[in-house]
């Protein structure tokens, strides 16, 4: 049974850091690009990050390039979010996600809030 338990969220100011951890079991971590998702509030689902198998390569949507860093630790099934120089526009639950044999799985999310 997959499952991926995000944390890390939390009430900034702008400008501040966070940095979001989702712990996985239930799978094969290693094997699975990772990815991590937010809904900001009366919005859909974006996409945010992306991190390859091996942690090796990863991408962003373009307003988190160079403020946001993706990354998976292999030896303990954790996949983080660093978040700097975070705006208001960065409110949001924070998701990480994984399609396993066809299903896309995602946690419960982390709130994100940046507000002066």
């Amino acid at each position: 049974q997959v499952q991926l338990v995000e944390s890390g969220g939390g009430l900034v100011q702008p400008g501040e850091s966070l940095r979001l951890s989702c712990e996985a079991s239930g799978f094969d971590f290693t094997a699975y690009r990772m990815s991590w998702v937010r809904q900001a509030p009366g919005k859909e689902l974006e996409w945010v990050s992306s991190v390859n198998t091996g942690g090796t390569s990863t991408t962003y949507i373009d307003n988190a390039k160079g403020r946001f860093t993706a990354y998976k630790n292999n030896a303990v099934n954790t996949l983080y979010l660093q978040m700097n120089y975070l705006t208001p526009e960065d409110t949001a639950v924070y998701y990480c996600l994984v399609n396993v044999l066809g299903k896309q799985e995602r946690g419960q999310g982390t709130q994100v809030t940046v507000s002066s």
